[in-house]
């Protein structure tokens, strides 16, 4: 689970929270849901969290087998969690402020994840089906051809794709939020494809596996849950609410 990274606006709701992963939602920090999701899924072994050292010791980390230091980026919290994992063994690297994250949206991603056998497995989430469980929670939104899609907060990889991906995640990791900049990083031919509404998610699948020089692919889930996050302060008063209607 990667919870690392400096204080940020969300974060400033809880003062002296080390990151918005610790910032409350109904009386429970966003990490501790998210561990608690894990937890509750059996095919979920060994939990590690990346996250500040400053942050090491709390109650709301008691579902972690283990705590390890973030790094100064994205990409050097995974390589802190991954480090020393077999190369071919799949990890599931997920995000930490997923408030309303459950053990069904878990065990359908890992189910996809396993039949597909990529070596990168990324989680999505069509827009009909988000919109029919929560309608009007806002997401950066791709427009393909045959669909429209969100990120989900998951990914399934083997650490052996990683010399491969770190160059990639960088760029991915800066463009994630503009869809337009993503395609580019995909090369010309699907940026044009994206811009004319031709692109599809085979395509998307095809091109990061040449990149990647690895087999990639999507994992279309219907629990929309697994992709909703907190990345603005509005995000938690809604994300309070979402929590509020799954408990009633």
């Amino acid at each position: 689970m990667l919870a690392g990274g400096p204080p940020d606006a969300v974060a400033a709701l809880a003062p002296g929270a080390p990151n918005k992963a610790f910032v409350a939602v109904a009386n429970r920090t966003l990490i501790e849901r998210t561990l608690a999701a894990l937890r509750a899924t059996p095919a979920v072994t060994r939990i590690v969290v990346v996250t500040p050292p400053s942050a090491h010791g709390r109650g709301d980390l008691a579902l972690a087998d283990e705590l390890r230091p973030d790094g100064a980026t994205m990409l050097e919290s995974v390589h802190s969690g991954v480090r020393g994992a077999p190369g071919d063994e799949p990890l599931l690297i997920c995000a930490s402020d997923l408030p309303i994250l459950s053990r069904a949206a878990l065990d359908e991603f890992l189910t996809l994840a396993r039949e597909s056998d990529a070596d990168v497995v990324y989680g999505c989430v069509e827009r009909a089906t988000h919109e029919r469980q929560f309608p009007g929670v806002p997401h950066t939104w791709a427009r393909l051809r045959g669909g429209t899609y969100c990120g989900a907060g998951v990914v399934r990889l083997r650490p052996r794709v990683l010399p491969a991906l770190d160059g990639l995640l960088g760029r991915l990791g800066t463009a994630r939020k503009n869809p337009l900049r993503l395609a580019s990083i995909f090369g010309p031919t699907v940026l044009a494809r994206y811009a004319a509404g031709r692109l599809t998610l085979v395509d998307v699948q095809r091109r990061a596996t040449q990149l990647l020089g690895a087999p990639a692919a999507a994992a279309i889930c219907t629990h929309a849950e697994i992709a909703i996050n907190v990345d603005r302060p509005s995000d938690a008063a809604l994300a309070e609410r979402l929590v509020n209607v799954s408990a009633s």
